[in-house]
């Protein structure tokens, strides 16, 4: 049978008093719980040349020594032994004092004459146990920061792995693509009058088949970008993003007479360019599912913390609503809403690099809001 380990805890005394020194050791080898092996040193001087030799797990120091006096005396300690878990020894009971020892560092703070063996061995193992907590709390702290950094590297190199994939998929997609979608056209425009009418709708699908896919590997590469573009902080006006991007799908849908209200004062920290591409996303959804109302509007502004934009358009079933900012998952039916599925996949990944969210509200037929939020000042350390 094996017999129990026994901890012997090596505590260095520091004190010029030898009486005072000599009840300490009595108190220290009478008290429960523990073995202690205590070594004594009446200066500071010994003391420190004791720390730098041997190891010790806590420190008795009386702040009253021949070469050094009151909290300086801790200070010169701490300054070459930090870790060392340190009780301060005084014959002075002041409550001041005794906070400015905790402030600078002290375990805990015994008044000579007022403790007994149980007190201070108990004093002793709290201290030496706190510093055995801390250590174990540093060494996980440790090492869970390099594993993230082991991660955090992995990631990036297989983020870096796929978008150079990414780039060589669409590279070498474009080329057999365009001559589809070329040759698809020749043959309608120079044998049109030899095709019956099944043959030309086949061709006028393959136009548009390969149309579409150039969309989809276009709206690919700008998602890809959106995601690894280096932010550019800077303060933007919200209002002046919304009016050009609301002209620029005017421009796109010329016969469309949708009434669009911009709130004053819409301003916010981010990334123009970005900051652009997110809200021309929102906007276009605007104009794209108001195509139906008899009289389309659109709202962009801010309500508290989160800017809006909302219509008066189709709106959408709330129960599918997590699928709306995942690449290519669409609630509405290519024969009813044109798109692919990835601007608002691209908007909820600039606002997220941002700090910020999008979510959404709607219901059928009533319409539908898109919440995001961005900081109104600069991240710390930016200059704007």
């Amino acid at each position: 049978m094996a017999r129990d380990t026994i901890t012997i805890l090596r505590v260095l005394l520091v004190e010029d008093n030898p009486g005072d020194a000599v009840l300490v050791r009595e108190a220290l080898t009478d008290a429960p719980g523990a073995t202690f092996a205590l070594d004594w040193r009446s200066t500071l001087t010994e003391a420190l040349v004791a720390l730098s030799t041997g190891t010790y797990d806590a420190l008795l120091l009386d702040l009253t020594l021949p070469e050094s006096r009151g909290i300086d005396t801790l200070d010169r300690v701490r300054a070459r032994h930090d870790g060392l878990p340190t009780l301060v020894l005084s014959g002075i009971d002041d409550e001041q004092t005794a906070l400015a020892a905790l402030h600078a560092g002290a375990q805990d703070y015994l008044v000579k004459g007022r403790f007994d063996g149980a007190l201070l061995a108990r004093a002793l193992r709290y201290a030496i146990e706190r510093k055995r907590a801390r250590d174990e709390i540093e060494a996980l702290a440790a090492d869970l920061e390099t594993r993230v950094a082991k991660r955090t590297a992995e990631l990036a190199a297989a983020n870096n792995e796929l978008e150079a994939l990414l780039h060589s998929l669409t590279h070498d997609l474009r080329t057999p693509l365009r001559s589809i979608h070329g040759f698809a056209e020749l043959l309608l425009d120079e044998h049109r009058e030899q095709l019956d009418g099944d043959g030309q709708d086949y061709l006028q699908r393959m136009v548009g088949a390969s149309e579409r896919l150039e969309t989809v590997l276009d709206a690919l590469l700008e998602l890809s970008r959106t995601s690894r573009t280096t932010l550019r902080w800077e303060h933007i006006d919200l209002g002046a993003i919304a009016r050009r991007v609301v002209g620029d799908q005017r421009r796109g849908w010329p016969d469309r007479r949708v009434e669009v209200t911009i709130d004053p004062d819409l301003h916010a920290v981010g990334d123009p360019r970005l900051i652009r591409i997110a809200l021309g996303q929102l906007v276009a959804n605007a104009f794209k599912f108001t195509r139906d109302a008899a009289d389309p509007r659109m709202h962009i502004g801010r309500r508290n913390d989160a800017f809006f934009v909302t219509d008066n358009g189709v709106g959408f079933d709330m129960a599918f609503a997590d699928n709306l900012f995942r690449p290519f998952q669409r609630l509405h039916a290519d024969r009813d809403f044109e798109g692919v599925g990835i601007g608002l996949a691209t908007a909820a990944r600039i606002l997220q690099r941002h700090g910020g969210r999008l979510w959404a509200d709607s219901r059928p037929g009533e319409g539908a809001t898109f919440w995001f939020t961005l900081d109104d000042e600069l991240p710390e350390g930016v200059d704007g």
